[in-house]
Protein backbone atom coordinates (compact mmCIF):
# COMPACT_ATOMS: atom_id res chain seq x y z
CA UNK A 1 0.00 0.00 0.00
CA UNK A 2 1.54 3.43 -1.04
CA UNK A 3 1.97 5.31 2.12
CA UNK A 4 2.71 8.72 0.68
CA UNK A 5 -0.42 10.56 1.00
CA UNK A 6 -0.58 9.23 4.35
CA UNK A 7 2.92 11.14 4.93
CA UNK A 8 2.01 14.49 3.79
CA UNK A 9 -1.24 14.29 5.60
CA UNK A 10 0.93 13.63 8.87
CA UNK A 11 3.57 16.73 7.74
CA UNK A 12 0.80 18.83 6.82
CA UNK A 13 -0.88 18.50 10.50
CA UNK A 14 2.54 18.99 12.25
CA UNK A 15 3.27 22.05 10.41
CA UNK A 16 -0.18 23.67 11.15
CA UNK A 17 0.37 22.51 14.69
CA UNK A 18 3.42 24.33 14.78
CA UNK A 19 1.72 27.80 12.82
CA UNK A 20 -1.36 27.73 15.65
CA UNK A 21 0.99 27.55 18.25
CA UNK A 22 3.25 30.14 17.15
CA UNK A 23 0.46 32.27 16.80
CA UNK A 24 -1.16 31.41 20.24
CA UNK A 25 2.59 32.01 21.63
CA UNK A 26 2.57 35.60 20.35
CA UNK A 27 -0.67 36.98 21.48
CA UNK A 28 -1.88 34.73 25.28
CA UNK A 29 0.17 36.64 27.82
CA UNK A 30 -1.33 35.51 31.29
CA UNK A 31 -0.77 37.15 34.65
CA UNK A 32 -1.04 41.09 36.26
CA UNK A 33 -0.21 43.77 34.13
CA UNK A 34 2.18 46.34 36.11
CA UNK A 35 1.02 49.30 37.25
CA UNK A 36 2.94 51.93 39.42
CA UNK A 37 0.96 51.92 42.56
CA UNK A 38 -0.64 55.66 43.57
CA UNK A 39 1.35 57.69 46.08
CA UNK A 40 0.21 61.26 47.38
CA UNK A 41 3.37 63.30 47.40
CA UNK A 42 2.84 66.80 49.11
CA UNK A 43 3.30 70.31 47.13
CA UNK A 44 6.65 71.02 48.66
CA UNK A 45 8.84 69.62 51.23
CA UNK A 46 8.59 70.22 55.06
CA UNK A 47 10.58 73.07 56.13
CA UNK A 48 11.33 74.35 52.56
CA UNK A 49 12.11 78.13 52.13
CA UNK A 50 10.03 79.74 49.56
CA UNK A 51 7.40 77.86 46.52
CA UNK A 52 8.67 74.75 45.18
CA UNK A 53 10.90 75.73 41.56
CA UNK A 54 11.69 73.57 38.57
CA UNK A 55 15.71 73.87 39.57
CA UNK A 56 17.42 72.17 42.02
CA UNK A 57 20.33 71.79 44.03
CA UNK A 58 20.25 67.84 42.78
CA UNK A 59 21.08 69.06 39.30
CA UNK A 60 24.32 70.38 39.79
CA UNK A 61 27.36 67.72 39.53
CA UNK A 62 29.31 67.14 42.81
CA UNK A 63 32.71 68.71 42.15
CA UNK A 64 30.00 72.23 41.73
CA UNK A 65 28.82 71.44 45.20
CA UNK A 66 32.11 70.45 46.67
CA UNK A 67 34.85 73.36 45.30
CA UNK A 68 37.70 71.91 47.89
CA UNK A 69 40.48 70.88 45.62
CA UNK A 70 42.01 68.13 47.79
CA UNK A 71 37.84 67.12 48.31
CA UNK A 72 37.67 66.25 44.48
CA UNK A 73 40.91 64.18 44.22
CA UNK A 74 39.39 62.17 47.15
CA UNK A 75 36.28 61.52 45.96
CA UNK A 76 37.40 60.79 42.56
CA UNK A 77 40.43 58.38 43.59
CA UNK A 78 36.83 56.88 45.72
CA UNK A 79 34.73 56.87 42.57
CA UNK A 80 37.53 54.49 40.44
CA UNK A 81 38.92 52.20 43.30
CA UNK A 82 36.18 51.55 46.09
CA UNK A 83 35.21 48.31 46.29
CA UNK A 84 31.97 48.56 47.27
CA UNK A 85 31.38 50.23 43.77
CA UNK A 86 33.66 47.60 42.40
CA UNK A 87 31.58 44.75 44.09
CA UNK A 88 28.47 46.63 42.49
CA UNK A 89 29.38 46.40 39.30
CA UNK A 90 29.95 42.71 39.18
CA UNK A 91 26.56 42.00 40.31
CA UNK A 92 25.07 44.42 37.28
CA UNK A 93 27.17 42.02 35.39
CA UNK A 94 25.86 39.10 37.08
CA UNK A 95 22.75 40.36 36.53
CA UNK A 96 22.76 41.35 33.20
CA UNK A 97 23.88 37.29 32.19
CA UNK A 98 21.54 36.51 34.36
CA UNK A 99 18.96 38.26 31.62
CA UNK A 100 20.41 36.46 29.32
CA UNK A 101 19.81 32.84 30.51
CA UNK A 102 16.30 33.33 31.16
CA UNK A 103 16.03 35.13 27.51
CA UNK A 104 18.03 31.80 25.88
CA UNK A 105 14.61 29.66 27.01
CA UNK A 106 12.86 31.57 24.57
CA UNK A 107 14.48 30.17 21.42
CA UNK A 108 14.84 26.48 20.05
CA UNK A 109 17.40 24.55 22.46
CA UNK A 110 19.48 22.63 20.13
CA UNK A 111 22.32 20.04 20.61
CA UNK A 112 24.21 16.98 19.38
CA UNK A 113 25.12 13.66 20.31
CA UNK A 114 27.31 10.72 18.69
CA UNK A 115 27.73 6.58 19.82
CA UNK A 116 30.33 4.49 19.06
CA UNK A 117 30.24 0.83 20.24
CA UNK A 118 31.40 -2.87 19.54
CA UNK A 119 29.11 -5.97 20.93
CA UNK A 120 29.23 -9.51 20.94
CA UNK A 121 25.50 -11.14 21.28
CA UNK A 122 24.10 -14.84 20.68
CA UNK A 123 21.56 -15.58 18.37
CA UNK A 124 19.75 -18.80 18.75
CA UNK A 125 17.87 -18.93 15.24
CA UNK A 126 19.09 -20.23 12.45
CA UNK A 127 20.29 -19.10 10.12
CA UNK A 128 21.91 -16.44 11.95
CA UNK A 129 22.47 -18.82 15.10
CA UNK A 130 25.68 -18.43 17.22
CA UNK A 131 27.46 -16.03 18.05
CA UNK A 132 27.62 -12.82 16.37
CA UNK A 133 30.24 -9.48 16.72
CA UNK A 134 29.02 -6.02 14.69
CA UNK A 135 29.86 -2.42 15.21
CA UNK A 136 27.63 0.23 16.05
CA UNK A 137 27.79 4.18 14.96
CA UNK A 138 25.58 7.11 15.33
CA UNK A 139 25.42 10.80 14.95
CA UNK A 140 21.95 12.73 15.92
CA UNK A 141 21.24 16.54 15.97
CA UNK A 142 18.45 17.17 17.99
CA UNK A 143 16.37 20.03 18.69
CA UNK A 144 14.00 21.29 21.82
CA UNK A 145 11.23 24.24 22.00
CA UNK A 146 9.34 24.75 24.55
CA UNK A 147 6.45 27.65 23.02
CA UNK A 148 6.25 30.40 24.72
CA UNK A 149 2.10 30.43 24.88
CA UNK A 150 1.44 31.53 28.25
CA UNK A 151 4.45 33.93 28.57
CA UNK A 152 6.28 32.28 31.06
CA UNK A 153 9.57 32.40 29.75
CA UNK A 154 8.76 36.07 29.21
CA UNK A 155 7.48 37.19 33.05
CA UNK A 156 10.94 34.97 33.95
CA UNK A 157 13.09 37.33 31.45
CA UNK A 158 11.11 40.57 32.44
CA UNK A 159 12.00 39.64 36.21
CA UNK A 160 15.72 39.07 35.08
CA UNK A 161 15.68 42.29 33.38
CA UNK A 162 14.17 44.24 36.32
CA UNK A 163 16.91 42.66 38.60
CA UNK A 164 19.19 44.65 35.72
CA UNK A 165 17.80 47.83 36.26
CA UNK A 166 17.97 47.35 39.93
CA UNK A 167 21.21 46.54 40.21
CA UNK A 168 21.98 49.39 37.77
CA UNK A 169 20.15 52.01 40.21
CA UNK A 170 21.87 50.26 42.85
CA UNK A 171 25.16 51.12 41.52
CA UNK A 172 23.72 54.77 40.98
CA UNK A 173 22.97 54.27 44.83
CA UNK A 174 26.19 53.46 45.68
CA UNK A 175 28.30 56.32 44.04
CA UNK A 176 25.72 58.97 45.69
CA UNK A 177 26.38 57.24 48.50
CA UNK A 178 30.24 56.89 48.05
CA UNK A 179 30.48 61.06 47.61
CA UNK A 180 28.86 61.71 49.98
CA UNK A 181 30.20 59.62 52.73
CA UNK A 182 33.65 61.15 51.37
CA UNK A 183 32.64 64.63 51.46
CA UNK A 184 31.17 64.29 54.96
CA UNK A 185 34.21 62.95 56.32
CA UNK A 186 36.22 64.82 55.16
CA UNK A 187 34.26 68.13 56.47
CA UNK A 188 34.60 65.85 59.82
CA UNK A 189 38.14 65.55 59.47
CA UNK A 190 38.58 69.04 58.95
CA UNK A 191 36.15 69.86 62.34
CA UNK A 192 38.41 67.37 64.27
CA UNK A 193 41.57 69.53 62.92
CA UNK A 194 40.12 72.66 64.14
CA UNK A 195 39.01 71.31 67.26
CA UNK A 196 42.41 69.64 68.05
CA UNK A 197 44.17 73.28 67.05
CA UNK A 198 42.11 75.03 69.92
CA UNK A 199 42.47 72.01 72.31
CA UNK A 200 46.08 73.23 71.44
CA UNK A 201 45.46 76.38 72.09
CA UNK A 202 43.89 75.98 75.30
CA UNK A 203 46.78 73.55 76.38
CA UNK A 204 49.65 76.24 75.86
CA UNK A 205 47.26 78.83 78.01
CA UNK A 206 46.83 76.46 80.58
CA UNK A 207 50.39 75.35 81.21
CA UNK A 208 51.27 79.31 81.35
CA UNK A 209 48.38 79.45 84.19
CA UNK A 210 49.90 76.59 85.81
CA UNK A 211 53.64 77.63 85.54
CA UNK A 212 52.17 81.44 86.92
CA UNK A 213 50.36 79.84 89.63
CA UNK A 214 53.29 77.04 90.70
CA UNK A 215 55.83 80.11 90.88
CA UNK A 216 53.39 82.05 93.29
CA UNK A 217 53.16 78.80 95.25
CA UNK A 218 56.20 78.61 95.78
CA UNK A 219 57.16 82.14 96.58
CA UNK A 220 54.73 82.42 99.52
CA UNK A 221 52.31 84.55 97.44
CA UNK A 222 49.31 82.04 97.32
CA UNK A 223 47.67 79.24 98.27
CA UNK A 224 47.63 75.48 96.41
CA UNK A 225 44.28 75.67 95.59
CA UNK A 226 45.10 77.88 92.27
CA UNK A 227 47.88 75.14 91.39
CA UNK A 228 45.54 72.56 91.69
CA UNK A 229 43.10 74.47 89.75
CA UNK A 230 45.31 75.39 86.77
CA UNK A 231 46.35 71.95 86.84
CA UNK A 232 43.21 70.23 86.16
CA UNK A 233 42.65 72.73 83.45
CA UNK A 234 45.97 71.30 81.67
CA UNK A 235 45.03 67.90 82.41
CA UNK A 236 41.76 68.02 80.84
CA UNK A 237 43.29 69.58 77.73
CA UNK A 238 46.09 66.97 77.29
CA UNK A 239 43.49 64.73 77.56
CA UNK A 240 40.88 66.04 74.77
CA UNK A 241 44.40 66.35 72.73
CA UNK A 242 44.85 62.46 73.14
CA UNK A 243 41.35 61.78 72.49
CA UNK A 244 41.39 64.48 69.04
CA UNK A 245 44.44 62.81 67.90
CA UNK A 246 42.91 59.62 68.21
CA UNK A 247 39.71 60.18 66.21
CA UNK A 248 41.64 62.23 63.16
CA UNK A 249 43.96 58.88 62.59
CA UNK A 250 40.27 56.76 62.86
CA UNK A 251 38.73 59.22 60.73
CA UNK A 252 41.81 59.03 58.38
CA UNK A 253 41.38 55.03 58.20
CA UNK A 254 37.68 55.48 57.40
CA UNK A 255 38.14 57.77 54.54
CA UNK A 256 41.40 55.17 52.89
CA UNK A 257 39.16 52.59 53.21
CA UNK A 258 36.61 54.40 50.69
CA UNK A 259 39.12 55.17 48.37
CA UNK A 260 40.13 51.81 48.42
CA UNK A 261 43.78 52.33 49.79
CA UNK A 262 45.56 51.37 53.04
CA UNK A 263 45.16 53.56 55.81
CA UNK A 264 47.48 56.54 55.42
CA UNK A 265 47.03 60.64 56.13
CA UNK A 266 44.70 62.10 53.82
CA UNK A 267 45.63 65.31 52.18
CA UNK A 268 43.44 68.49 53.15
CA UNK A 269 42.72 71.73 51.12
CA UNK A 270 40.84 74.46 52.23
CA UNK A 271 40.83 74.70 56.42
CA UNK A 272 37.30 74.41 58.21
CA UNK A 273 36.15 78.02 58.26
CA UNK A 274 37.44 78.67 54.61
CA UNK A 275 35.07 75.99 53.15
CA UNK A 276 32.70 77.30 50.63
CA UNK A 277 29.00 76.14 50.29
CA UNK A 278 26.53 77.23 47.49
CA UNK A 279 24.68 80.29 48.18
CA UNK A 280 21.67 78.72 47.42
CA UNK A 281 20.29 75.11 47.83
CA UNK A 282 17.07 75.07 45.34
CA UNK A 283 15.44 71.64 46.01
CA UNK A 284 13.03 71.80 43.30
CA UNK A 285 9.59 70.01 42.48
CA UNK A 286 8.71 67.24 45.31
CA UNK A 287 7.41 65.01 42.24
CA UNK A 288 10.89 65.19 40.65
CA UNK A 289 12.33 63.14 43.53
CA UNK A 290 10.47 59.84 42.51
CA UNK A 291 12.70 60.26 39.11
CA UNK A 292 15.68 61.10 41.09
CA UNK A 293 16.44 58.94 43.95
CA UNK A 294 18.25 56.08 43.36
CA UNK A 295 17.08 54.11 45.87
CA UNK A 296 13.41 55.06 44.92
CA UNK A 297 14.13 53.79 41.18
CA UNK A 298 15.57 50.44 42.25
CA UNK A 299 12.32 49.73 44.79
CA UNK A 300 10.20 50.16 41.82
CA UNK A 301 12.40 47.84 39.83
CA UNK A 302 11.86 45.15 42.48
CA UNK A 303 7.85 45.51 42.51
CA UNK A 304 7.83 45.33 38.37
CA UNK A 305 10.17 42.00 38.86
CA UNK A 306 7.61 41.28 41.87
CA UNK A 307 4.78 41.68 39.37
CA UNK A 308 6.45 39.69 36.70
CA UNK A 309 7.08 37.05 39.22
CA UNK A 310 3.24 36.82 39.52
CA UNK A 311 2.79 36.27 36.27
CA UNK A 312 5.12 33.42 35.93
CA UNK A 313 3.10 32.07 39.26
CA UNK A 314 -0.20 31.96 37.32
CA UNK A 315 1.59 30.54 33.73
CA UNK A 316 2.65 27.52 35.79
CA UNK A 317 -1.04 26.60 36.28
CA UNK A 318 -1.09 26.10 32.38
CA UNK A 319 0.45 23.10 30.60
CA UNK A 320 3.59 23.36 28.72
CA UNK A 321 3.92 22.78 25.01
CA UNK A 322 7.03 21.82 22.94
CA UNK A 323 8.35 20.84 19.73
CA UNK A 324 11.33 18.23 19.59
CA UNK A 325 13.01 17.18 16.70
CA UNK A 326 15.98 14.98 15.77
CA UNK A 327 17.78 14.41 12.75
CA UNK A 328 21.04 11.78 12.46
CA UNK A 329 22.19 8.76 11.26
CA UNK A 330 23.06 5.23 12.43
CA UNK A 331 25.22 2.48 11.19
CA UNK A 332 27.86 -0.43 11.33
CA UNK A 333 30.73 1.53 9.87
CA UNK A 334 31.15 5.29 10.32
CA UNK A 335 30.97 5.54 6.54
CA UNK A 336 27.78 4.68 6.94
CA UNK A 337 26.74 8.04 9.07
CA UNK A 338 26.94 10.26 5.38
CA UNK A 339 24.74 7.62 3.57
CA UNK A 340 20.76 8.38 2.82
CA UNK A 341 19.88 4.73 3.46
CA UNK A 342 20.64 5.01 7.27
CA UNK A 343 19.41 8.35 7.99
CA UNK A 344 17.21 8.58 10.91
CA UNK A 345 14.93 11.40 11.85
CA UNK A 346 12.00 12.43 14.11
CA UNK A 347 9.46 15.43 14.95
CA UNK A 348 7.56 15.21 17.65
CA UNK A 349 4.52 18.12 19.93
CA UNK A 350 4.15 17.52 23.17
CA UNK A 351 2.31 19.12 26.44
CA UNK A 352 2.37 18.44 30.35
CA UNK A 353 0.36 20.17 32.72
CA UNK A 354 -0.21 19.52 36.40
CA UNK A 355 -3.86 18.22 37.44
CA UNK A 356 -2.76 17.97 41.55
CA UNK A 357 0.22 19.05 43.29
CA UNK A 358 -1.08 19.09 46.81
CA UNK A 359 -1.56 23.36 46.57
CA UNK A 360 2.29 23.64 45.98
CA UNK A 361 1.07 25.93 42.93
CA UNK A 362 -1.27 28.07 44.58
CA UNK A 363 0.70 28.32 47.57
CA UNK A 364 3.73 29.57 45.12
CA UNK A 365 1.09 32.55 43.75
CA UNK A 366 0.18 33.37 47.15
CA UNK A 367 3.63 33.60 48.11
CA UNK A 368 4.35 36.08 45.18
CA UNK A 369 1.28 38.31 45.93
CA UNK A 370 2.58 38.51 49.04
CA UNK A 371 6.15 39.62 48.27
CA UNK A 372 4.52 42.08 45.77
CA UNK A 373 2.60 43.76 48.42
CA UNK A 374 6.02 43.85 50.37
CA UNK A 375 7.42 46.03 47.13
CA UNK A 376 4.83 48.02 47.60
CA UNK A 377 5.19 48.97 50.88
CA UNK A 378 8.35 49.04 50.42
CA UNK A 379 8.47 51.53 47.60
CA UNK A 380 6.14 54.12 49.50
CA UNK A 381 8.12 53.52 52.98
CA UNK A 382 11.58 54.49 50.68
CA UNK A 383 9.70 57.56 49.19
CA UNK A 384 8.56 58.71 52.84
CA UNK A 385 11.96 58.06 54.26
CA UNK A 386 13.33 60.41 50.85
CA UNK A 387 11.19 63.26 52.14
CA UNK A 388 11.79 62.95 55.82
CA UNK A 389 15.49 62.94 54.65
CA UNK A 390 14.96 66.35 52.62
CA UNK A 391 13.40 67.78 55.54
CA UNK A 392 15.93 66.84 58.10
CA UNK A 393 18.72 68.29 55.65
CA UNK A 394 16.39 71.25 55.38
CA UNK A 395 15.75 72.12 58.99
CA UNK A 396 19.46 71.40 59.98
CA UNK A 397 20.79 74.17 56.61
CA UNK A 398 18.13 76.60 58.74
CA UNK A 399 18.69 76.36 62.15
CA UNK A 400 22.83 76.12 62.31
CA UNK A 401 22.54 79.71 60.49
CA UNK A 402 21.55 81.00 63.51
CA UNK A 403 22.96 78.64 66.13
CA UNK A 404 26.34 79.30 64.68
CA UNK A 405 25.46 83.02 64.47
CA UNK A 406 24.45 83.03 68.46
CA UNK A 407 27.66 80.68 68.72
CA UNK A 408 30.10 83.22 67.06
CA UNK A 409 28.72 85.79 69.03
CA UNK A 410 29.35 84.26 72.49
CA UNK A 411 32.81 83.41 71.46
CA UNK A 412 33.56 86.84 70.53
CA UNK A 413 32.10 87.53 74.09
CA UNK A 414 34.29 85.48 75.67
CA UNK A 415 37.01 86.83 73.59
CA UNK A 416 36.74 90.28 74.91
CA UNK A 417 35.80 89.05 78.46
CA UNK A 418 39.19 87.19 78.51
CA UNK A 419 41.08 90.24 77.31
CA UNK A 420 39.31 92.47 80.43
CA UNK A 421 40.17 89.61 82.39
CA UNK A 422 43.82 89.89 81.95
CA UNK A 423 43.73 93.73 82.23
CA UNK A 424 41.67 93.72 85.30
CA UNK A 425 44.47 91.45 86.89
CA UNK A 426 47.57 93.48 85.37
CA UNK A 427 46.21 96.45 87.03
CA UNK A 428 45.54 94.75 90.48
CA UNK A 429 41.91 94.43 90.53
CA UNK A 430 41.07 91.22 89.84
CA UNK A 431 42.88 87.59 90.44
CA UNK A 432 43.64 85.09 88.32
CA UNK A 433 41.08 83.14 89.04
CA UNK A 434 38.77 85.68 87.00
CA UNK A 435 41.47 84.86 83.78
CA UNK A 436 41.14 80.96 84.32
CA UNK A 437 37.72 80.94 85.02
CA UNK A 438 36.82 83.19 81.43
CA UNK A 439 39.12 81.31 79.86
CA UNK A 440 37.37 78.09 80.79
CA UNK A 441 34.37 79.44 79.24
CA UNK A 442 36.21 80.41 76.07
CA UNK A 443 37.19 77.21 74.63
CA UNK A 444 34.65 74.92 75.00
CA UNK A 445 32.60 77.85 73.39
CA UNK A 446 35.21 77.85 70.22
CA UNK A 447 35.07 73.82 70.17
CA UNK A 448 31.41 74.32 69.76
CA UNK A 449 31.62 76.40 66.76
CA UNK A 450 33.66 74.06 65.41
CA UNK A 451 31.16 71.68 65.47
CA UNK A 452 28.46 74.04 64.18
CA UNK A 453 30.57 74.71 61.40
CA UNK A 454 31.38 71.15 60.13
CA UNK A 455 27.18 70.60 60.39
CA UNK A 456 26.56 73.57 58.41
CA UNK A 457 28.54 71.55 55.06
CA UNK A 458 27.60 68.18 56.12
CA UNK A 459 23.82 69.49 56.11
CA UNK A 460 24.91 70.23 52.21
CA UNK A 461 25.77 67.12 51.88
CA UNK A 462 22.80 65.26 53.43
CA UNK A 463 20.73 67.24 51.06
CA UNK A 464 22.26 66.70 47.76
CA UNK A 465 22.14 63.02 48.75
CA UNK A 466 18.61 63.42 50.07
CA UNK A 467 17.50 65.22 46.73
CA UNK A 468 19.43 63.02 44.59
CA UNK A 469 22.09 64.39 43.42
CA UNK A 470 24.18 64.04 40.21
CA UNK A 471 21.20 62.24 38.57
CA UNK A 472 21.66 63.09 34.99
CA UNK A 473 24.91 62.37 35.03
CA UNK A 474 26.02 59.07 33.06
CA UNK A 475 27.62 56.61 34.77
CA UNK A 476 31.08 57.32 33.07
CA UNK A 477 30.89 60.92 34.35
CA UNK A 478 30.82 60.16 37.89
CA UNK A 479 34.45 59.76 38.79
CA UNK A 480 36.14 62.86 37.20
CA UNK A 481 35.10 66.56 37.48
CA UNK A 482 35.13 68.54 34.12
Amino acid sequence: MDTRPRKRSLGSALLAMLLGALAVAGCTTVGPTYKRPDVAVAPQYRSQVGPSEANSLADLPWWQVFNDKALQELVSQALMNNYDLQITVARIDEARAQVGIARADLYPQVGYGGTASRQKVNIPFLPLAGNVTYNSFGAILNATWELDVWGRIRHVTDAARANLFAQEDVRRGVMLTLVSEVAADYFVLLGLDRQLAIARDSQDTYKRTLDLFTQRFQAGRDSRLPVMRAQAAYDSANAAIASLERAIVQQENALSVLLGAAPGNIRRGAALGDQVTPPQTPTGLTTDILKRRPDILQAEQVMIGANAEMGVAVANFFPTIGLAALFGSQGQEPKDLVKSNFTVWGLAANFAGPIFQGGRLKSAYEAQQAFWDESIAQYKKTILGAFQETSDALIAQQTLVTQRAALQSQVDALRQSVDLSLQRYDGGRASYFEVLEAEQQLFPSEDQLAQTERDQLVAVVNLYKALGGGWNLKDTEWAQPH
